[in-house]
């Protein structure tokens, strides 16, 4: 696919990219905001990032550092669980809303993938998008990253799965608004095309209403 970076100055325009692990989300969302020229943040670094710290995890997650979402350990499967655990705390989720918030409409555009991104921190967002697979592919997918038995990666994927729909606060599940992209059968060239024709597709129908942000 053809690269365009685009400065987008003033405009206030997001992208909420939300699904379960290892549906693709990540790497669609990299390419989605390498594409418009967008800032970009992988929201499930924020609570992978907490549960590695340790300790209080509402303490951790209101003294996050950027630094903090340097670190190599935050892709790891466990850094992943630790991250579905201390999600579902509230007074985590509460102390990485605001930051979310503020990023998705900082001038000059923003790509967020997470889990509740057009359902919670941007349900105003111009283009949601839900990005999910089946739990077999998801699950050969990271078994293909981390390794390990195959049958052990889908059991904790469905346990995943799990806690994070099934949680009272914020649950995973798509905006009533948002385009279901489901990549089981999709190459990444494919899903990243369809995610960005409806990126283009929604800033063209703002310049044709003469939308600025």
């Amino acid at each position: 696919m053809r690269t365009r970076r685009v400065a987008w100055g003033a405009m206030i325009f997001t992208v909420a990219i939300d699904g379960p692990a290892a549906a693709g989300k990540g790497t669609i969302s990299r390419a989605v905001a390498d594409r418009f020229g967008f800032r970009h943040l992988d929201t499930g670094l924020l609570y992978r990032a907490v549960g590695v710290k340790g300790g209080d995890p509402a303490t951790a997650a209101r003294t996050l550092l950027p630094e903090d979402l340097t670190g190599t350990d935050l892709r790891t499967l466990a850094a992943g669980q630790a991250a579905s655990q201390v999600a579902v705390i509230p007074e985590v989720r509460a102390a990485l809303t605001e930051f979310q918030r503020r990023f998705a409409r900082a001038e000059g555009g923003a790509v967020l993938d997470g889990r509740d991104i057009g359902t919670v921190i941007c349900p105003e967002a111009e283009v949601k998008i839900y990005v999910t697979a089946s739990p077999e592919v998801r699950a050969h997918r990271r078994w293909l990253e981390v390794g390990g038995e195959e049958a052990q990666v889908l059991h904790e994927v469905k346990d995943r799965d799990a806690r994070d729909m099934g949680r009272a606060d914020a649950p995973l599940r798509p905006a009533p608004d948002a385009v279901l992209l489901d990549t089981s059968t999709m190459t990444i060239t494919e899903a990243v095309g369809r995610a960005c024709a409806l990126v283009e597709a929604a800033l063209s129908a703002r310049k044709r209403a003469g939308g600025h942000g």
